[in-house]
């Protein structure tokens, strides 16, 4: 069945990798010196990771390449929608954070739903990064991946953009806003 879910129809192929070519030649400050023909010849050989950047996609994350690591021979894509993903917002930060809540539940996790769509989530130094690129999260804020000695306590990362910087937070794990949710990371 999870073999099933991973295959796109030959139409959402085909307008995922539109959607991605005319996103990809609007913005090439995000990956200056870095081929479409190339990135899009790895995609076509890789249906796993197509299949997740039409889920990033799907939950309005509006991912785009923003770099290439010539040593590893591997292509980085990032969430790049203006404000954290619509669809995956007011969730908590992980299944433990989810099943602590007595009541007034999340409908999911960051974590979760990034092991599900096949992604990571953004360490604070790939969100600095991408914050190099362009402005983003300048009205909502976005769950990182969190070292597990803060996580042991209770607590979760959480970043955005504000008067010119980069902010880190901590909030309890199982808290969750309409405002947040979490940006993802795909290597292909």
């Amino acid at each position: 069945m999870k073999g099933q879910k991973l295959k796109l129809t030959s139409e959402q192929r085909k307008e995922l990798l539109e959607i991605l070519e005319i996103r990809f030649n609007k913005n090439t400050h995000r990956h200056k010196g870095i081929d479409w023909t190339k990135v899009r010849a790895r995609l076509e050989t890789k249906p796993d990771k197509l299949w997740s950047l039409y889920e990033m996609e799907k939950t309005g994350g509006e991912p785009d390449v923003t770099g290439y690591d010539k040593k590893a021979d591997v292509y980085t894509f990032c969430d790049c929608a203006p404000e954290t993903p619509k669809g995956r917002r007011s969730i908590c930060y992980d299944h433990e954070a989810l099943e602590s809540r007595k009541e007034h539940k999340p409908a999911n996790s960051a974590v979760q739903m990034a092991s599900d769509m096949g992604i990571d989530l953004l360490t604070e130094e790939a969100y600095r990064q991408l914050q190099k690129l362009e402005m983003l999260d300048t009205k909502t804020s976005s769950w990182i991946k969190t070292p597990a000695d803060i996580r042991k306590m209770g607590g979760a990362l959480f970043c955005d953009y504000r008067f010119g910087h980069v902010f880190v937070y901590h909030n309890g794990a199982e808290s969750y806003y309409a405002a947040r949710g979490f940006r993802g990371m795909l290597k292909v």
